[in-house]
C-alpha cells in the first residue's frame, strides 16, 4: 500500500517520526461514554512541532530536504528486488528502454515476413473468413499482448522480464514450477529457433531473388546456389548479433520497421526493457509504444492479405507475396522498383532475425553466469551467437521439410500467444470468482487450447493426405 503525502502549506513543518505512533486507547467511563480526559489529549495534540515563526530560516531548508526526500522515494517506490544476475543478461542487461523502442521492437516483429503468406491463407479461407479471421486474430493479440505488459508487474517488488518467468509465477502453485517452466519453455524456444530458421531461409532466397533482378541477363553463368545465399545471409545475421543487448538493437529494430512498413505497402499498391519507477512504471510506455505499434501492424497487414487476394485470387504461389511478384510482374514492373522491394524483405529479415533470437541468447548466458557466477565475456558472448547462428542454418539446409511440419508445430505453440496470458491474468491477478472477467478470461484462454489442438490435428491430417518427404540437405 502506497501511502499520499499531501502538500503542506510552505509555512509548516511535519515532524516524521522513525516508527509510527501507536494509537492512544479510549479511556471510557462506567456508563459507555468516552471519557473528557481522552477527548481533551486528541483537541491539544499539535500537528507541527516547530512554529515557524521563530525557526522560518532553518524551517524552509528543512522542508525542502523533506520534500526531496519524499520525491526520492517515490522515484524508487517499488522497491523492486532486481536479481543481480539480470545486470549480465542482454535482455536486462540495458535498463535504458522507452515507448519508443517497445514501439520499434514490436513494429518490426509485428510485420515481418509472416505477412507476406497472409493472401495465401486468404485463398484456402476465401474472403468472408479470411477477413474474420485475420480481425478477431489481430485484436485476440493485442488484448494477450495487454495482459503480459500489465503482469510485467504485477506483484509488488518483482518484475517479470521473461516470458518463462511469468509462466513459472502463474503456474507454479497448480501444476509446480519445473512443469510450469516446460509449459512455456518449448513453444518460446521453438518460437525463437524455428522463426530464426524460417528468416535465414526466407532471407536468402530473397538475396538470391534480388541478385537475379538486378544481374539480369547480365549474370554470370556460375551463379551462387540456395545454399550459398543461406550462408551469405547466416553470415550477416552472426555479425549483427554481436551487438549486446535488447536496447542496442533498437536501431536495427526501427530500420527493420521502416522497411516492413515500405514493403509492405509495396507489395500491395505494386499488384494493387525500459526502467521503473514509482511515479513511472515501466509498463505505461510499454503499453504506449505497443499500441503506436500495433495500429501500424494493422495498417500493414490488412492491405497486404486483402490487397493481395484481391490481385491474384487462387493463383497465389505458396511461397506468398514475394513469389507472386516475381512470377507475375517481373516483366512489367521496373526492374528497379522490384529490386528495392527484395532488398527491403532482406533488410527486414536481417533485423527480425535480432529480435527472435534475443531471447535464446538470454538463456545461453543465463545458463553461462548461473554456473560461473561471473558475466560473459565478450569472447563467449560471441561464440554463443555464432554458434546459434551456424546451427539454425544446419537446421534449414538439413531438415528443409520442416516446413511440412508447420501446421503441427504451429499449433503446438499457438497458446503462447491465445493461452496462456489469459490464464496468468487469473491466477496472478485473481479477479473475483464467477465476475465477468474471470468467466471471460477462462473462456478465451481454453478457446486458445481448442485453437491450437484444432490446428495440430489439421496438421497432422495435412501430412496424412499429401504425404512427407524426408529429403536431408535438399533444400528446394
Amino acid at each position: 500500500m502506497h501511502c499520499v503525502m499531501d502538500e503542506r502549506p510552505e509555512t509548516e513543518l511535519i515532524s516524521i517520526p522513525a516508527t509510527p505512533r501507536a494509537s492512544t486507547p479510549e479511556i471510557l467511563t462506567p456508563s459507555g461514554q468516552r471519557s473528557p480526559r481522552a477527548a481533551a489529549s486528541k483537541s491539544w495534540t499539535p500537528t507541527s512541532f516547530i512554529s515557524p515563526r521563530f525557526l522560518s530560516p532553518i524551517g524552509t531548508p528543512m522542508k525542502r530536504v523533506l520534500i526531496n526526500m519524499k520525491g526520492y522515494l517515490e522515484e524508487v517506490g517499488h522497491l523492486t528486488k532486481l536479481n543481480p544476475q539480470d545486470a549480465w543478461l542482454p535482455i536486462t542487461e540495458s535498463r535504458n528502454g522507452n515507448a519508443y523502442y517497445a514501439a520499434f521492437h514490436n513494429l518490426n516483429a509485428g510485420v515481418g515476413f509472416q505477412a507476406l503468406v497472409l493472401p495465401v491463407a486468404f485463398s484456402f479461407l476465401g474472403w468472408s473468413w479470411g477477413i474474420i479471421s485475420l480481425t478477431v486474430a489481430y485484436f485476440w493479440q493485442l488484448y494477450t499482448l495487454w495482459i503480459l505488459v500489465q503482469l510485467h508487474e504485477a506483484v509488488p517488488g518483482k518484475r517479470y522480464n521473461r516470458y518463462v518467468e511469468l509462466a513459472q509465477a502463474a503456474f507454479g502453485e497448480s501444476i509446480g514450477e519445473r512443469l510450469g517452466v516446460w509449459l512455456a519453455l518449448f513453444p518460446t524456444v521453438y518460437l525463437s529457433a524455428g522463426t530464426a530458421t524460417a528468416l535465414i531461409l526466407v532471407g536468402g532466397e530473397t538475396m538470391k531473388l534480388f541478385f537475379h533482378i538486378v544481374c539480369g541477363p547480365l549474370c554470370s553463368s556460375n551463379p551462387l546456389t540456395t545454399v550459398e545465399w543461406y550462408l551469405v545471409f547466416t553470415s550477416l545475421c552472426i555479425v549483427l548479433s554481436q551487438l549486446p543487448n535488447l536496447n542496442s538493437i533498437a536501431g536495427l529494430s526501427l530500420v527493420g520497421a521502416v522497411t516492413a512498413i515500405t514493403y509492405s505497402t509495396m507489395v500491395w499498391v505494386l499488384s494493387a526493457t525500459m526502467p521503473s519507477t514509482f511515479k513511472k512504471p515501466a509498463h505505461v510506455p510499454m503499453w504506449s509504444g505497443a499500441k503506436v505499434a500495433y495500429i501500424l501492424v494493422a495498417m500493414c497487414l490488412f492491405p497486404v492479405a486483402i490487397g493481395g487476394y484481391w490481385a491474384y485470387g487462387n493463383l497465389m504461389p505458396s511461397g506468398g507475396m514475394l513469389n507472386a511478384l516475381f512470377a507475375f510482374h517481373s516483366h512489367d514492373i521496373p526492374r528497379g522498383l522490384l529490386a528495392v522491394t527484395f532488398l527491403l524483405v532482406v533488410f527486414n529479415c536481417l533485423s527480425s532475425f535480432q529480435i527472435y533470437s534475443m531471447p535464446v541468447f538470454d538463456s545461453f548466458e543465463a545458463g553461462y553466469t548461473s554456473r560461473t557466477n561471473r558475466p560473459c565475456s565478450i569472447w563467449v558472448r560471441s561464440g554463443f551467437r555464432v554458434f546459434y547462428g551456424f546451427v539454425s542454418l544446419f537446421i534449414g539446409v538439413a531438415l528443409p521439410f520442416l516446413s511440412s511440419l508447420a501446421g503441427l508445430l504451429g499449433g503446438l505453440t499457438l497458446p503462447v500467444t491465445f493461452a496462456y496470458p489469459c490464464f496468468m491474468w487469473v491466477l496472478i491477478k485473481k479477479p473475483t470468482k464467477y465476475s465477468f472477467n474471470w468467466y471471460f478470461n477462462w473462456i478465451l484462454g481454453w478457446l486458445g487450447v481448442g485453437f491450437s489442438l484444432a490446428f495440430s490435428i489439421g496438421g497432422i491430417w495435412s501430412m496424412v493426405n499429401s504425404g512427407m518427404k524426408l529429403k536431408f540437405f535438399k533444400p528446394s
